[in-house]
């Protein structure tokens, strides 16, 4: 199997990098900007056919929440177009996609943990721009599936676990909202998920054409509630104090809630998801020997 994952240099094509040695069979072509953009569509099908791959796992998106409002018809390329570009070249080779997705295709009224099929309402440009993308994907004819998660952490890149592991190094006390809730994400915990899939259906097990999915760690969490087990875990002595949505003003809407139902990815591919907590403390430890 011939994977492209594109958007490498991300914080899920990353820990994708870190796992590709643990997946005999699997050869990787790891590719971000400016060596390959999924938005030229002549140098995507190069690429494919001077390669031959015949999967990809799609980690290139668009994902500043707030500027994506300022820079609607930017963010619209990478996560809607872009997408429809790796779809149609694709389809040209009966290849396969992971493509990835979010919780903010929701608008985050609901008291239960998201399905699948719930009624997406995106609240924003974001999230609007990745529904297009899914969108892109469910209607196609490939061998596709799309996977929404939230609130994604890692390692690397830049992400909420670093900003308070910063914040908190720097400062006494930090104000964190705690009335939106969902779960927090490790994204090593999601590209194992990805390429246990891609394991698992090898075979073609599952017919994977237009499917949905949703992965997020298990629990739940508020930012609050995720900022002070950053402290807890790093040993950090900063005070965190809870505060609401309507103190913090942000350029874009969030979702209030978007816990993520995960329900059907685990029956189908027999995934075990860690805890967030456990996760995190892991997370932790390795940005320390790092």
């Amino acid at each position: 199997m011939n994977i492209l994952v594109t958007g490498s240099n991300g914080q899920l094509g990353s820990e994708i990098k870190d796992l590709a040695a643990n997946y005999a069979g699997f050869n990787f072509f790891f590719m971000d900007l400016p060596d390959l953009d999924i938005c030229n569509i002549r140098q995507l099908d190069g690429f494919l056919n001077d390669k031959n791959i015949n999967t990809v796992i799609n980690c290139a998106a668009y994902t500043g929440v707030d500027k994506a409002e300022e820079e609607a018809e930017i963010a619209k390329k990478v996560n809607a177009l872009g997408v429809l570009n790796l779809v149609n070249s694709l389809e040209k080779i009966n290849g396969k996609l992971i493509h990835i997705s979010t919780d903010y295709v929701f608008d985050g009224n609901s008291f239960l943990p998201y399905k699948e099929l719930d009624t997406v309402n995106p609240i924003g440009v974001y999230g609007d721009t990745k529904r297009k993308g899914e969108l892109a994907v469910i209607n196609s004819n490939i061998d596709g599936i799309v996977i929404r998660t939230s609130w994604l952490y890692s390692a690397y890149g830049n992400n909420f676990v670093k900003t308070m592991l910063r914040l908190g190094n720097d400062r006494e006390e930090l104000g964190v909202i705690f009335d939106q809730v969902g779960t927090p994400t490790n994204a090593m915990d999601l590209a194992k998920a990805c390429l246990d899939i891609l394991k698992y259906n090898e075979n073609d097990k599952i017919n994977s054409k237009g499917k949905l999915y949703h992965f997020s760690n298990e629990g739940v969490a508020s930012w609050y509630d995720f900022a002070v087990a950053i402290m807890k875990f790093d040993n950090i002595d900063c005070k965190v104090k809870p505060i609401q949505t309507k103190d913090y003003q942000t350029q874009a809407k969030r979702p209030h809630f978007s816990v993520l139902n995960k329900t059907k990815i685990k029956l189908d591919f027999g995934i075990d998801i860690p805890y967030w907590r456990d996760t995190l403390l892991t997370c932790i430890k390795k940005l320390k020997n790092n």
